[in-house]
């Protein structure tokens, strides 16, 4: 598809490809692979009193974004088990390149100054309540869960950041390198690699039959053809038994031995929602643990109850601008609730198309739009130079 299409077409779409974003974070469900609770306010003093309290369990893309748009207008308590938030599809950059996360790793306080933030973990649920793993006890007037999928998290920022300078030694000193995993992470760590450290013996395994499968065939070979372009190898439908590597010897599924200095484990991970089969919201958990909410976000049988994000039954990619516009509409509703609005006034979320933005490197990228799928650098000029970082900042009321 030539440029001038591709123009017409984002210009037609502005209102939805300006908020695009992919990888670990931006496509949620993929993974790369404590002690005392904290309660305080961010600010060092007491919050201000507000006729209404709002609990937001999860500080990740949506919940941080709800609890800095209502901390002027209620009493705001943040409940995450790290202390900070961090930017998800800045992640890969900053793997080989850990002065990005100097930026997208973002103190929960400094956009957060007049709540209160609880440094645990949420594990119940009762009738005006939540209880968190420090044993406190949490009234809520309404409650907002946004705790996307589980993971292994480290608490501070500075831990966070010596980590992503772990990652970079163990890339840069590898001359081999295995990802295990064909989605949008292991596909974006591959490409930001490839790119950054050209001379490196890059290996992608995956169980699927082709890359990136939860779009279309077309994006999904543009990409392999873009990969393989680069001198990465990729292996499909095969997995990797990680319980026995030997001196950095990999079996697939197949019997092929593969080498490699180094692995990355870039697979799904589970909703974060399994604390909530033992809550008063166990009734409103389908069959695979996801929150049915409906179109204004409240989870069904609870009024004063939404959930936005990843943990949501809503029908569509699992993408992070998708967690912000859920964000955005579950903030208009709890406004009006919270003023003695109407029921009937309340916003509604439709959900989102099918589009997709999978970065290639610093420069290029692969896009799914409704109507095009297009390669190379004219993608990349929507998000893979600075990756939305200074955008989410922006949003967050932060210095880009």
């Amino acid at each position: 598809m030539d440029a001038p299409i591709l123009r017409s077409f984002l210009s037609a779409q502005r209102t939805s490809t300006t908020t695009i974003e992919s990888s670990l974070l931006g496509f949620h469900g993929q993974q790369l692979v404590q002690g005392p609770a904290m309660a305080s306010s961010a600010s060092g003093e007491s919050p201000r009193r507000h006729d209404k309290r709002v609990v937001v369990i999860g500080g990740g893309v949506g919940g941080s974004l709800v609890a800095k748009s209502l901390q002027s207008f209620a009493d705001v308590v943040l409940i995450d088990p790290k202390e900070y938030f961090e930017i998800p599809w800045a992640s890969l950059r900053a793997m080989v390149e850990p002065s990005v996360a100097e930026r997208s790793v973002i103190d929960h306080g400094d956009y957060f100054a007049s709540g209160q933030i609880v440094c645990s973990a949420a594990v119940g649920i009762r009738d005006g309540e939540v209880l968190t793993a420090d044993g406190s006890r949490l009234p809520f007037d309404y409650l907002v869960i946004a705790t996307g999928h589980k993971d292994l998290v480290l608490k501070s920022r500075s831990e966070r950041l010596i980590q992503y300078k772990a990652e970079r030694d163990k890339i840069k000193s590898a001359n081999s390198i295995l990802i295990v995993g064909g989605g949008p992470t292991g596909v974006e760590l591959a490409g930001e690699i490839s790119v950054d450290f050209p001379d490196k013996k890059v290996t992608l395994v995956h169980r699927g039959s082709r890359l990136l499968e939860f779009i279309g065939p077309k994006a999904s070979q543009k990409t392999l053809d873009w990969l393989t372009s680069r001198s990465v190898e990729v292996i499909l439908e095969q997995s990797v038994d990680l319980n026995s590597v030997s001196d950095g010897t990999y079996q697939t599924s197949a019997g092929e031995t593969l080498k490699a200095d180094c692995h990355f484990l870039c697979t799904g991970k589970p909703i974060g929602s399994s604390w909530l089969r033992e809550t008063i919201l166990k009734d409103s958990l389908d069959t695979r643990g996801r929150l049915m909410v409906d179109e204004q976000l409240r989870v069904k049988g609870h009024k004063n109850v939404f959930a936005i994000g990843d943990v949501t039954d809503i029908p569509e990619i699992k993408q992070g601008y998708l967690a912000q516009r859920h964000a955005e509409v579950a903030v208009k509703n709890l406004k009006l609730l919270m003023t003695g609005g109407r029921e009937s006034k309340m916003a509604t979320y439709k959900p989102g198309s099918a589009i997709a933005l999978v970065s290639l490197g610093r420069k290029e990228a692969v896009a799914q739009f409704p109507l095009i799928t297009v390669i190379g650098c004219l993608p990349g000029m929507i998000k893979s130079q600075d990756l939305f970082v200074g955008k989410t900042r922006k949003q967050l009321g932060l210095n880009p």
